[in-house]
């Protein structure tokens, strides 16, 4: 099969005398003038075996194609963040979602690189070289959370009722595809004066952040970002920090037949969390802040014994824990573990752990001016926007903490996100697509 020629004539068909390589400084590929004649078209299409991986996929022009077009793509590429546990299979990891993206920025003819972030695990960004002084930082995470309970095609991307169904519609491939179609559009139009962009899509968003830990290790020569969740197209300059642990209760194991001969593992963390319970139940009195609200506290997992008739040795919780901007990481363990210790029902030790590094709470304190050009962006296409805060975390802590003015943006509710029926309206997606190629392109905003 030749793949250039039918690439090529693909490409003719859907954008008619283009070519699908940009004249960019920084593009170090091949040209028009340099590639293998293709009898088909112009266009020069790199030679290169993975190419082969972009028909994989179904895809094979993707300037021609629309946000919902993109987002269909994506939701049917499984990448499911395994959130710290010991699976296995294709679903797992970001791996195809890189690899989808790297033929995407080869074939649209920009510069790309990868950055590798743990073993498997890699980063991707990408880049239009605008002719104007400013450079903004699109960044989008690659991962979605699990897909146990629900009751739709996780991965089936159906189109329905003005709505893109599937894990990760809303968060946040939906955010995804439409940063992708300004891009692309940036790419294609290079509209004078509009500002250079470099798309950074990372990996581990959903349990440890460690992708946008090491996008920030690098200043990229960004002067604003926008990090990519469900805010209906609104603006985001302040969320509350997110923290973890595990706290494990061990006893002494024996036949259940005799129980009395062991320690039972699992009722003393039923104890524990009936206290826990009681401090989630005060610490909105304890912790507010005039802008996010509360800080709370949630057992989300508990995991105990290895059979029915084993007295359990052991017993593990995991908790998810938000606190406030005056609060530090350390301050709220140590106000835990001593909330659990003075009770005289915790007459038993126990072992509380971090589970990865926390995320910080997310301070407007570098957001104001790309708030304001934002909200210009928000205006000349909707008309009117709101600026606000979010219970949830966000890479955008990071990146503020590294001193990055930045601010959380994209389409959909976050409702919507990690729901059994996950859905993103398809209005919301050119709202967002657009909103971020006027970002870009406004003159008298800068």
């Amino acid at each position: 099969m030749n793949l250039r020629k039918t690439v090529c004539e693909e490409l003719l068909k859907g954008i008619k005398s283009s070519c699908a390589i940009p004249s960019q400084p920084e593009f170090d590929g091949v040209t028009k003038e340099d590639s293998p004649e293709c009898p088909s078209c112009l266009c020069a299409i790199p030679s290169q075996p993975e190419f082969d991986d972009v028909l994989v996929w179904g895809f094979a022009y993707p300037i021609s194609m629309n946000p919902t077009q993109l987002l269909q793509d994506l939701v049917r590429i499984p990448s499911v963040n395994p959130m710290g546990r010991a699976v296995s299979g294709s679903i797992y990891f970001e791996g195809r979602m890189t690899e989808y993206l790297e033929n995407y920025f080869r074939n649209l003819g920009v510069r790309y690189q990868r950055q590798p972030v743990t073993l498997g695990r890699d980063n991707i960004l990408a880049w239009y070289q605008g002719s104007g002084s400013c450079t903004y930082m699109f960044e989008v995470h690659q991962d979605t959370v699990p897909i146990e309970g629900m009751t739709i095609d996780p991965f089936g991307a159906e189109l329905r009722d003005g709505k893109v169904w599937g894990r990760g519609a809303c968060d946040i491939k939906g955010g995804m595809a439409a940063m992708l179609h300004a891009f692309t559009r940036l790419v294609k139009e290079n509209p004078k004066g509009a500002a250079s962009v470099i798309l950074a899509c990372t990996v581990d968003e959903e349990c440890t952040f460690l992708g946008v830990q090491e996008l920030a290790k690098q200043n990229w020569g960004v002067d604003y970002t926008i990090v990519a969740e469900p805010t209906e197209c609104n603006i985001v300059d302040s969320h509350k920090g997110v923290a973890g642990w595990s706290i494990r209760t061990e006893g002494r194991a024996c036949h259940a037949s005799n129980p009395s001969l062991g320690v039972n593992a699992v009722y003393r963390m039923a104890k524990l969390v009936s206290v826990l319970e009681e401090y989630a139940a005060i610490l909105p009195q304890r912790s507010t802040d005039p802008r996010l609200g509360s800080a709370t506290i949630s057992v989300g997992e508990i995991h105990g014994g290895v059979s029915p008739n084993t007295v359990p040795d052991q017993c593990v919780i995991q908790i998810d824990r938000r606190f406030l901007p005056h609060e530090t990481c350390n301050q709220v363990q140590q106000d835990l573990e001593n909330f659990l210790k003075n009770d005289p029902r915790i007459d038993f030790p126990f072992i509380c752990d971090p589970i990865g590094k926390a995320c910080p709470p997310f301070e407007p304190r570098h957001s104001k001016e790309i708030t304001r050009r934002l909200g210009i962006a928000i205006d000349s296409v909707r008309g009117s926007h709101q600026v606000g805060s979010v219970p949830y975390g966000t890479d955008a802590s990071t990146l503020s903490q590294a001193g990055w003015p930045v601010v959380v943006f994209g389409p959909g509710d976050i409702a919507q996100a990690h729901t059994k029926d996950e859905w993103v309206e398809t209005s919301q997606l050119d709202l967002a697509a657009e909103i971020l190629y006027q970002l870009a392109t406004r003159q008298g905003d800068r």
